[in-house]
């Protein structure tokens, strides 16, 4: 049987890399390809490197991120069956590319930039781990990335329940004011950007109720057909 390839994307604040990170111990032989953090890196790089945000939006498609991925030097590598991102030789700060700001600019620049460079070198790296691997892919645009997904879910949570789970990722560093504030411009940012759009294939798992990211995990495996799953 061959390899699959399962796309996860999400709300903001919904869960969806934890669930990625729990799936990967689920499904026998599988990598995890967090594309979300890639992104995060490249901009987060352009940014420390004296780029403005609104300098960086009005370049517009103008803008080759793949172009900006090798000129600051940034290498995805498999470690532990997920993708590590490295920038100039050192292991990203996962706690940077997670920020605040990191997450902002990246839905700010993400819908308006050039990332078609990008997206051929990211299905070029998925078809290459297929060949060995089962890949989830985590991140925005997969269908655009990998139309050819066996399986592409949509995790969605309320509001509510969004901005709890934010408030605990930062270690409540933040108010609650600040983070629902924070996910609610994301969340317009991602809808004009296109990153909320559905494939006709896509299947919404909504997570709201779940207590634990088992449960949430255990909704998406519910929905694969697998022998090992069985």
């Amino acid at each position: 049987m061959s390899n699959i390839v399962i796309g996860i994307e999400g709300l903001v604040g919904a869960g969806k890399t934890s669930i990625c990170r729990e799936l990967i111990k689920e499904i026998p032989n599988t990598v995890l390809v967090n594309g979300g953090n890639l992104y995060r890196a490249i901009v987060y790089s352009m940014m420390k490197n004296g780029k403005k945000l609104e300098e960086l939006k009005k370049q517009g498609k103008n803008l080759d991120i793949k172009e900006m991925m090798d000129l600051f030097k940034i290498e995805i590598k498999i470690e532990n069956n997920e993708t590590i991102i490295y920038i100039d030789g050192k292991i990203a700060n996962e706690e940077q590319l997670q920020s605040k700001e990191s997450s902002l600019a990246v839905s700010t620049v993400g819908g308006s930039a050039d990332n078609r460079n990008l997206f051929i070198f990211a299905k070029d790296l998925i078809n290459d781990l297929k060949k060995d691997k089962n890949v989830i892919v985590s991140g925005r645009s997969v269908m655009k990335i990998y139309p050819e997904c066996d399986y592409h879910f949509f995790i969605i949570a309320d509001l509510d329940e969004r901005v709890r789970r934010k408030c605990y990722q930062y270690n409540n560093k933040e108010t609650e004011e600040e983070v629902r504030e924070n996910i609610v411009k994301r969340d317009e940012l991602q809808r004009k950007a296109g990153f909320y759009e559905y494939s006709k294939n896509t299947i919404e798992i909504d997570v709201t109720n779940c207590k634990t990211i088992e449960e949430s995990t255990n909704l998406v495996l519910s929905k694969i057909k697998l022998p090992e799953l069985v």
